[in-house]
């Protein structure tokens, strides 16, 4: 059985929330048939552990507002080398560079379908009142 299109849609929006933060190398695996209990792995890196809660800010608040969705659990904020959110059906991980880096979670998933984001060429610019200050004023 592959992901849910509603897993797909949402995955999508999360994506192009990461990619509006200046997130790198967003990917997403359809995990669903070697784990069964979610549907998509997302992957986004970020330069630093601002940018990494920045990212993860953007995509939750993005959810919420499309589709009213908040994630289940959120793991990592304090540390913010690698923040997990996972909605059940999907699961995000906005890690550092070197964190991705270093665990390779990609090594893991190559055998799974990946799956198309849909994410304009240039990433989107992020303006004055999407910045991390902004949000939380």
């Amino acid at each position: 059985m592959a992901a849910l299109q509603s897993s797909i849609d949402s995955v999508r929006i999360a994506a192009l929330a990461a990619d509006k933060m200046k997130a790198t190398d967003i990917v997403a695996f359809d995990v669903s048939q070697p784990l069964g209990i979610t549907d998509i792995f997302m992957i986004a890196s970020a330069r630093n552990e601002r940018q990494v809660l920045a990212v993860a800010e953007e995509i939750e608040k993005k959810l919420y507002k499309a589709e009213r969705l908040q994630p289940r659990e959120r793991e990592g904020l304090t540390e913010a080398q690698w923040v997990l959110l996972d909605y059940g059906d999907f699961v995000i991980h906005v890690m550092h560079d070197e964190t991705r880096e270093f665990y390779n979670l990609e090594r893991l998933w190559k055998d799974c379908p990946l799956i198309e984001l849909d994410l304009p060429e240039e990433p989107a610019p992020v303006t004055a009142q999407d910045s991390p200050e902004a949000v939380r004023a």
